[in-house]
């Protein structure tokens, strides 16, 4: 029965180097992160896959030939002296290191082998937690993310499927939308939906948002698969020092979008609170496998970095919630009488 089969986890030694050593912005990340899920034992019940490293042709799917080529050359000198340079987004938050293009290359082959799982029928659920850098352009870098893998993996999985959802929970949006009036232009008019929330959301009136609006969503475009990118920034502790949440909201948005029982693409992005994002994704790999995790972190290669405490559980701050519940149910409304209109 397909319900029963695991779900397929992208991984391999050489992807989670590649992110470790070139991402200056969270420097062994994938590691810690996989090293956790490791330790509480959730490997067993999961399909590893071996990712794909991404053709230059499959990544230009969505990036043009002009900004890959030069993310290769750049990549290979591993300095900025290249006039073109900022051009394409490239220093700043998105600075130049020797293996860029390597390390880009195999988060969208990392993106593609999960959405290729799904396509086949080998997994219900595909998990990739070093993707989703969602603000690279066609021909720009931005906000840490050279290659945007999220877009690549959606036009993948459109291969198959014609109405592909894609649902992103990180802190912040992808570039081009933000405002509730950014409904998309054209063809996709009314078919993009944008919650912009204030600071220090906690856990209930989130989940609640993130319900409501996803309850509406689905009714209007009636998804027959989902991407869905589950930035840990938002949880408390983060450096962006904005919403205020804890893994177990974000597992409540999860199991509201994995109820629906479609083919879903799993995707990490931001967290730049190392052990938060670690212990963040660690859970929620283990609600996607229903199982309940000890609180106390296991012994493992970087058991040392969950001090002083060593729990899996994160404590919300005493952040104030600048959430008007007036304002955020005059959101709701908008949004519900936009998605009236997707035909």
């Amino acid at each position: 029965m397909e319900e029963r089969l695991p779900p397929s986890y992208i991984y391999s030694p050489e992807l989670v180097q590649l992110c470790d050593n070139v991402l200056s912005k969270v420097p062994r990340r994938a590691s810690m992160v996989h090293s956790l899920i490791e330790a509480y034992g959730l490997l067993r019940e999961m399909r590893v896959v071996k990712p794909i490293v991404a053709t230059m042709e499959e990544m230009a799917t969505f990036h043009t030939d002009a900004y890959l080529q030069h993310l290769h050359k750049v990549s290979e000198e591993g300095d900025n002296d290249d006039p073109e340079t900022l051009e394409y987004g490239l220093g700043y938050d998105c600075p130049i290191m020797e293996g860029i293009y390597d390390y880009a290359a195999a988060v969208g082959g990392a993106t593609l082998t999960a959405a290729q799982q799904l396509m086949e029928g080998k997994a219900r659920i595909a998990i990739n937690w070093p993707g989703g850098w969602h603000h690279a352009k066609k021909d720009e870098a931005s906000g840490f993310c050279y290659l945007n893998d999220a877009v690549l993996g959606i036009l993948k999985l459109r291969q198959k499927y014609d109405r592909v959802l894609y649902v992103d929970l990180d802190l912040h949006h992808g570039d081009g939308t933000g405002d509730v009036s950014d409904i998309g232009l054209g063809k996709g008019r009314y078919y993009s939906v944008n919650v912009p929330l204030q600071d220090g959301i906690t856990d209930d009136k989130y989940c609640k948002v993130c319900e409501g609006v996803l309850k509406e969503v689905f009714t209007a475009f009636n998804p027959e698969s989902v991407v869905l990118q589950l930035g840990a920034d938002t949880i408390a502790g983060d450096p962006m020092c904005s919403f205020n949440m804890t893994p177990e909201g974000m597992g409540r948005c999860l199991k509201y979008v994995l109820q629906w029982q479609l083919p879903t693409l799993i995707l990490g992005g931001g967290g730049y609170n190392l052990p938060n994002t670690a212990r963040c994704w660690t859970y929620l790999t283990a609600v996607i496998l229903g199982r309940t995790l000890s609180s106390e972190i296991p012994d493992h290669e970087f058991f040392t970095e969950y001090g002083p405490d060593y729990v899996l559980e994160i404590t919300p701050s005493c952040r104030p919630d600048r959430n008007d519940p007036t304002r955020v149910q005059e959101l709701l409304e908008s949004i519900k009488g936009n998605l009236k209109r997707v035909v």
